[in-house]
């Protein structure tokens, strides 16, 4: 007889004991693969929001990344960058809060609205109604609005609303703009209770009263496929050596190092802690059934299966119980990531498209890893407290026991 076989024997006679196993197992293992998801879930699902929008490079003012300031000229930048051979599409996006009024609320909307100057920018999924038009008049304000905003105040694709730009905490004396909705569209960034309206940036010069060059907030770039975002972005650095470039890779490193590493530090802490609580379960539960199991073991011993047959008995016994519970952790896991994760995204600030518990394949390599070493780690103590036990004397202790 195998020593598999001996372990499904044993695993099936003692089933109380078994379901305990893979019971805790289970639940050790769902918050471990948890944990594993939420070490780069942040990181995973951040870099997915910025290819999604089709753009690979971004270019800021020397503020850097989490300080938004004007790029001064930034037209002529743009212009310059869009005719570099390694880049195939320039977008440049002006940024100013916003009231926006609609006919019949007693209260206006406080809004960011978003002048892009290229139409179909993929900054926003159209649910709704139409985009905005690629050639909008001098008298018109196309605008696209949230689902959220739309519900609230009841706007729908032709829906007109008037448009009041200005600067954070600086009253404007300028009057309103009458713009139309065209569309309701999903936008990739949006912070819930930030509602976001995309307008075309003549109209958004229009309603903020600046000048039709005035300088953008930020200009996203797509490199040509044969190009690459590295050599499109050392280009733009050789033509403009001032200007701030960043990849999509340097922006994800860049919030690595700083926004998300709590979480990984949480992941690892955690993660440790898992481990360790499966260990103890496994190996308790082993050395328990050894010991109860002491004189079984001599017999096979004195019947001749050698003590290398034992300890792989032993050995497939911890293989079983922390192999099912294993598979088991994992749609537990992915339930309990579902659950979390909409806790955590309720957090303020948040783009509502971001993830805290994404699934990747590493994840899943090391928890399955970590799985088999928690399997040989457990079996070990039992393994050796069977190889130096006295056969003749434990078989005569059972017997006047």
């Amino acid at each position: 007889m195998t020593a598999l076989n001996l372990a499904w024997r044993t695993v099936r006679r003692y089933r109380a004991q078994t379901l305990l196993a893979i019971t805790g197992v289970a639940v050790i293992g769902a918050l471990l693969f948890d944990m594993l998801l939420l070490s780069r879930g942040l990181l995973v699902s951040f870099a997915d929001l910025l290819d999604r929008a089709g753009y690979d490079i971004r270019i800021v003012s020397g503020g850097g990344m989490t300080l938004r300031l004007p790029i001064p000229r930034s037209a002529e930048i743009a212009r310059a960058v869009a005719a570099l051979p390694e880049v195939d599409r320039v977008v440049s996006l002006r940024m100013m809060t916003a009231a926006l009024h609609v006919n019949g609320q007693p209260r206006a909307a406080n809004v960011t609205l978003v002048g892009v100057s290229d139409v179909g920018a993929g900054l926003w999924t159209i649910v709704r109604g139409a985009d905005l038009p690629d050639r909008a008049n001098d008298a018109s304000c196309p605008l696209v609005v949230g689902p959220q905003l739309a519900e609230t105040f009841g706007l729908s694709p032709g829906s007109d609303v008037l448009v009041n730009a200005e600067e954070s905490g600086v009253a404007s004396a300028l009057p309103p703009v009458t713009c139309r909705v065209v569309g309701i569209g999903q936008f990739a960034f949006a912070v819930p209770g930030n509602d976001d309206v995309a307008t075309t940036l003549a109209a958004f010069h229009r309603s903020s009263g600046e000048a039709m060059s005035g300088d953008a907030d930020l200009i996203l770039v797509a490199s040509r496929d044969t190009a690459g975002p590295a050599r499109a972005a050392a280009a733009i650095q050789r033509l403009r050596p001032g200007a701030s470039v960043y990849s999509n890779e340097d922006v994800v490193e860049q919030f690595n190092r700083s926004g998300f590493a709590y979480f990984r530090q949480i992941s690892i802490v955690l993660s440790a802690l898992t481990m360790v609580f499966a260990f103890l379960l496994v190996a308790t539960l082993l050395t328990v059934s050894v010991n109860q199991r002491l004189g079984e073991i001599a017999a096979l011993r004195a019947i001749g299966i050698g003590r290398r047959r034992i300890a792989a008995m032993l050995m497939w016994e911890s293989a079983l119980l922390v192999g099912v519970g294993g598979l088991l952790a994992l749609p537990l896991g992915e339930a309990l990531a579902l659950g979390l994760d909409h806790i955590l995204r309720q957090m303020p600030g948040l783009p509502e498209q971001l993830h805290f518990f994404v699934f990747e394949r590493r994840a899943l390599v090391i928890h399955l890893g970590l799985l088999i070493a928690t399997a040989f780690a457990a079996a070990a103590y039992p393994m050796w407290l069977t190889a130096r036990m006295p056969i003749a004397a434990t078989l005569r202790r059972e017997v006047v026991d």
